[in-house]
């Protein structure tokens, strides 16, 4: 057996019954309930993703700990026994029979706050508002070994299976082992053959495409407006929602990705980039922070020692960083 292999089929058995759920939780919103905006689907899909990413990862291998996003405090409240209902039901639903405490349980696997020589992170919903839009949302989780992201995962439920056809199937599992390349498969074929995924080749930054996020309040768009001028980048840019972005570069929809900090002293939460990262690396492209350090897994649930992120296909990611730097606001 290959490296990691064990937990690689552990980690796609995980992220694809947590596409599931999430699916389902996703199919339920209404009109209605989104001109409310009214966020407990989301919230059902959230934590119902993590219970059951946890609960397979607990399953194979129960001394692993888990940095996740969230805690499962509010559901134990009287004020959460509804939303806590709901969860178990959406766990039965793709067939994983529960009780509230056991999901519960399941939820605070993800508690870890401190970094370990050994641990998985996790997003179980990345791209909230893609998420109640019925957009793009991915489903993140990798595994990290003395500060290297060994296994990256991203589960793309809504991403269009072939990009010439937007209206067809949808959904995409993306995965990467540190040095065995990146790989995609389409999320309900999981006996269909992966296929080997690599960057762009595009070699001048002027032709290249920016993807960018759908909500200017993630990543500071005036700022990428100005480096795409420095870089003489005139195309659209390619607008989506969560660590989807990742897998763009990845698979070669755009050519740049930028996470640019919209204030002074915002910490970078690991569990937004480890999944995405290492699909992006081992498909041949570059990811640094915007200073051209490589991104610090080893300081708890945030990139204290990073500031945002820069993406690429690696053939201009010295000229990214610089436009990056000299177009900066002062902050």
């Amino acid at each position: 057996m290959s490296s990691f292999q064990s937990e690689l089929n552990t980690g796609l058995d995980a992220v694809r019954q947590a596409a599931a759920v999430c699916r389902s939780v996703q199919a339920s919103i209404s009109a209605d309930s989104l001109e409310k905006k009214d966020k407990s689907p989301v919230t059902v899909a959230d934590f119902a993703s993590q219970a059951l990413i946890c609960r397979t990862l607990q399953q194979t291998f129960p001394d692993d700990p888990v940095i996740g996003e969230e805690g499962a405090e509010e559901l134990r409240a009287d004020s959460g026994a509804t939303f806590l209902d709901r969860i178990v039901q959406e766990c039965g639903a793709v067939g994983v029979a529960s009780n509230g405490s056991e999901v519960c349980d399941w939820i605070d696997r993800g508690g870890l706050q401190e970094y370990r020589p050994r641990f998985w992170t996790l997003d179980p919903i990345d791209g909230t508002k893609g998420f109640l839009r019925k957009d793009q949302y991915a489903i993140s989780l990798a595994l990290i070994v003395d500060g290297q992201i060994q296994v990256g995962i991203l589960g793309c439920p809504n991403m269009p299976v072939d990009e010439s056809n937007p209206d067809g199937q949808r959904g995409l599992l993306a995965w990467a082992v540190k040095g065995q390349g990146s790989f995609l498969q389409a999320l309900d074929a999981p006996d269909s053959e992966p296929k080997k995924i690599q960057v762009t080749e595009t070699a001048d930054s002027a032709d290249a495409r920016f993807c960018e996020s759908v909500e200017s309040g993630h990543s500071s768009h005036d700022w990428s407006g100005q480096i795409a001028a420095k870089l003489g980048i005139t195309r659209e840019p390619f607008r989506i929602d969560s660590q989807c972005k990742y897998l763009a570069v990845a698979k070669g929809d755009a050519d740049i990705y930028l996470r640019l900090p919209t204030r002074k002293g915002y910490q970078e939460k690991i569990w937004d980039h480890a999944g995405g990262i290492l699909v992006v690396e081992e498909a041949g492209g570059t990811v640094t922070d915007i200073h051209g350090k490589p991104p610090e897994f080893s300081h708890g649930p945030t990139l204290a020692k990073n500031e945002g992120m820069v993406v690429t296909n690696g053939r201009f990611h010295d000229a990214v960083t610089s436009a990056v730097a000299v177009s900066a606001p002062v902050r």
